[in-house]
């Protein structure tokens, strides 16, 4: 039985982790806070995991159920998600996003000198970051799949255990995240943006294909 138990939560933290990728979403991070304070970069760490963490919980012990008392469908929820990540591809690709948070900044800049206050940084870690980057569509989908075939609550404990621990292994990355791309330097930083920009696109892209296919039975 133990055996049992160990490839349960071997086979779905193998699934969480691919389905989550906490490697893959590290850099992304690193690009959406950079020019943030590293204390403010944690904060955002932190919070953008437990986030996710608290909206994977609840999609898999009520995910069908809400989605059903809400009238959404797994498919909405994919276009949805789809269409948010592509907007965010876009700013990545084209630095839409840092002349934008340039232009922000001096703006909060001014009005907190003229306030008195301190200022006020960006903060990425609800959206985009746990959702839909962590807790997207995909996560959401596996989350739900996974917990409605655990017989029992052991099985649904060990499960749910899994899910916590690669959520684990995304805090770690994205901390260490910006120290790395600061290693690499600017150039190489502005490089990475752009291409994993470009893969997020696609992915963004695939989102929306796989909402229509379900949605129109295709």
């Amino acid at each position: 039985m133990t055996g049992n138990w160990s490839a349960l939560f071997l086979s779905a933290f193998v699934t969480f982790f691919v389905v989550i990728d906490p490697p893959g979403c590290a850099p992304i991070f690193a690009s959406l806070t950079r020019g943030a304070s590293m204390a403010h970069r944690r904060a955002m760490a932190v919070r953008s995991t437990l986030v996710a963490a608290g909206i994977l919980l609840v999609f898999a012990l009520f995910g069908e159920d809400l989605l059903r008392v809400l009238g959404i469908s797994l498919a909405s929820f994919r276009i949805a998600g789809g269409i948010m990540l592509f907007l965010i591809a876009l700013e990545m690709v084209f630095e839409k996003r840092t002349q934008r948070r340039e232009e922000r900044a001096d703006e909060i800049t001014r009005k907190a000198a003229a306030e008195a206050r301190p200022l006020e940084e960006e903060d990425i870690s609800d959206c985009p970051m746990a959702i839909p980057m962590i807790a997207g569509p995909g996560s959401i989908a596996t989350a739900m799949l996974l917990t409605s075939r655990a017989e029992g609550w052991i099985e649904g404990a060990i499960v749910l255990a899994a899910l916590l621990a690669t959520l684990l292994l995304m805090l770690l990355s994205l901390l260490a995240a910006a120290p790395l791309m600061r290693v690499l330097g600017a150039k190489v930083e502005a490089m990475i943006t752009r291409m994993l920009g470009v893969i997020l696109a696609a992915l963004a892209a695939q989102f929306v294909i796989d909402g229509i296919r379900v949605s129109f039975g295709l």
